[in-house]
């Protein structure tokens, strides 16, 4: 089960970049929202540790400035995520050697929708002028989100 459904990030792509994604390409980025999510909490299990808790608190989360601007840029997109199918997908995953707390698993739907908001601009970025991407484009975005998450 994926973080979102393809109809819902069909909508984010053309509310956040004006980007139109054929659903072939829905399931190569939600995977990569999905494995950027996955190594956001491992950091996040590893801050956790250093700090002596046995509980991932929202503050393990290493979001930069820039990340929580671009939540605040999605939830003015005014598009839900459902928390449910985002546990869903992480139980499917190796399991994290500590819980989320409900607060951060409340605010899971948040990060992913700003994942999703940073991958279509990169997108957007990589091949101007476009609305359909490419898988190439996509690949390119997931290769920035490697680099830099």
């Amino acid at each position: 089960m994926p973080v979102v459904g393809a109809k819902k990030l069909e909508v984010i792509f053309r509310k956040a970049a004006g980007l139109d994604i054929d659903h072939s390409k829905a399931k190569a980025i939600t995977d990569i929202a999905e494995q950027k999510l996955y190594d956001l909490l491992l950091v996040a299990e590893r801050n956790a540790n250093l700090n002596g808790r046995e509980v991932i608190w929202e503050a393990d989360v290493p979001l930069t400035k820039g990340f929580l601007e671009t939540i605040q840029k999605f939830k003015k997109l005014e598009e839900e995520i459902q928390v449910q199918d985002i546990l869903n997908f992480l139980a499917t995953m190796p399991p994290l050697k500590y819980p989320l707390e409900i607060e951060l698993e409340n605010k899971l739907p948040e990060i992913v929708g700003a994942l999703l908001y940073i991958i279509a601009n990169l997108i957007k970025e990589i091949s101007p002028g476009t609305r359909k991407p490419s898988e190439e484009d996509i690949e390119k975005a997931k290769q920035v989100l490697n680099l830099t998450m």
